[in-house]
């Protein structure tokens, strides 16, 4: 895959060293060359030093051939504008911007723009650690439902996937066995001491779902 990624702080170096490292050809822009400093002697992308929405700079980044653009630098405006001059003009497939302004954030989504709120995100993983340290509602970017891993219990021990599903509350997604590779379990399949169950919950259901996993 071919992405250009805007920004080069931390978010923008991790995520380029993470994709070169997988053999993905990455193409790094940045205002201050200094910040490519941050990618380190092994990165074997490409950076150039320009404004992130500049289309001679785009050009210069192979935009026409992107496969996959992304704008992380530390200005909600930056990210916006850039973002659009690549979705709009130059019709890259994927594009992502960071947004650090919630409210913004939402509107942007809206109006069809792909964002993601590093605010929300923290915010809710924090949430996730203190209240429910099992339970990521952060994964899935919704404030309506979240991630749910639940260690075998003596409440659902011999009981089978379909047994545990609550329809329009919770789904078992996958099963983890002990020393076997994780699966997406059939409806048949009956929970094992060791087996680890993890599922889509409704945050409002969430109390309800404990109650009838059995789990504290």
């Amino acid at each position: 895959m071919y992405v250009i990624i805007v920004g080069c702080g931390r978010v923008g170096s991790s995520l380029a060293k993470l994709l070169a490292e997988e053999e993905h050809n990455v193409v790094v822009i940045d205002k201050n060359a200094e910040a490519f400093n941050r990618l380190g002697k092994r990165f074997n992308g490409t950076t150039i030093q320009g404004c992130g929405f500049d289309v001679k700079v785009l050009r210069e980044a192979g935009i026409e051939e992107a496969d996959a653009f992304c704008a992380v630098t530390n200005g909600d405006n930056t990210n916006i504008m850039a973002s659009e001059v690549a979705k709009k003009i130059f019709k890259v497939p994927k594009v992502i911007a960071r947004i650090y302004d919630p409210r913004r954030a939402e509107i942007y989504k809206s109006l069809g723009l792909n964002v993601i709120s590093g605010t929300v995100l923290f915010a809710a993983m924090i949430r996730d650690k203190l209240i429910e340290e099992k339970f990521s509602s952060f994964l899935l970017e919704t404030s309506e439902f979240g991630v749910l891993e639940i260690e075998a219990n003596e409440v659902i021990v011999g009981k089978t996937i379909a047994q545990l599903n609550m329809p329009s509350q919770f789904i078992v997604v996958s099963l983890i066995r002990r020393n076997y590779k994780p699966i997406i379990p059939e409806s048949t399949e009956t929970i094992q001491n060791g087996d680890k169950v993890v599922g889509i919950a409704s945050i409002a259901a969430l109390s309800k779902i404990k109650k009838h996993l059995g789990v504290k």
